[in-house]
């Protein structure tokens, strides 16, 4: 029943926009106060049920896997995989984090020097004001960018080395990402709702 309750739950706002993962054990807690209802896809019609008729939901249509249930003393009840808030309206107030990932994903794998598109693991992350020239670890000032090219440029600022960027590093502007660290079983589960899934650790000075 632990494991069961640890499961990840998809959270959705009052307008259907993915705001949060939370457990079972905790949106159990929203149904049974009526702060959200499970959201269930039945052959791509979205149902929306209150606790108890979530509860009998679960008794004419038992999961196959005993993971996807909890127990009480008299009843077997089906994990809600999203569940919909039924007040909260808005998206979390907050910016995309400064990531190797995010940064990768706002210059679109392209080296910012030489314009090749390359994949990941072939590049790395540059300071175009160098750091022991009193160069930040934000936005503006970090690219992607080859190896090679890194290697070139060095501890120079770009026209030091004859280099020039192909466009101004900016702050993207946030929007509703999740990340989570997850199987495809659950970004399967949730593909209608999800804009983009991200595991990323985020980069400091």
């Amino acid at each position: 029943m632990e494991l069961a309750l640890d499961q990840p739950v998809l959270v959705l706002n009052r307008l259907w926009q993915a705001v949060n993962i939370i457990g079972a054990r905790r949106a159990f807690g929203l149904l049974a106060r009526g702060h959200a209802q499970v959201v269930y896809n039945e052959e791509d019609n979205f149902r929306t049920f209150s606790m108890l008729d979530w509860m009998d939901f679960s008794v004419s249509n038992p999961p196959l896997a005993a993971i996807e249930t909890v127990h009480t003393p008299s009843r077997t009840i089906r994990l809600p995989r999203v569940i919909l808030l039924t007040f909260f309206d808005k998206l979390p107030c907050k910016e995309l984090k400064l990531t190797r990932n995010n940064v990768f994903e706002r210059d679109k794998n392209t080296c910012q020097y030489c314009a090749k598109v390359m994949p990941r693991e072939q590049l790395n992350l540059d300071h175009v004001i160098p750091r022991h020239s009193g160069g930040k670890t934000t936005w503006e000032n970090i690219v992607c960018s080859c190896i090679r090219c890194n290697s070139r440029k060095a501890n120079r600022l770009p026209h030091e080395a004859h280099m020039r960027l192909i466009r101004k590093p900016v702050r993207p502007k946030w929007r509703p990402v999740i990340s989570l660290v997850l199987g495809n079983q659950h970004r399967e589960m949730w593909k209608d709702f999800l804009d983009l899934a991200y595991w990323n650790v985020e980069l400091d000075e």
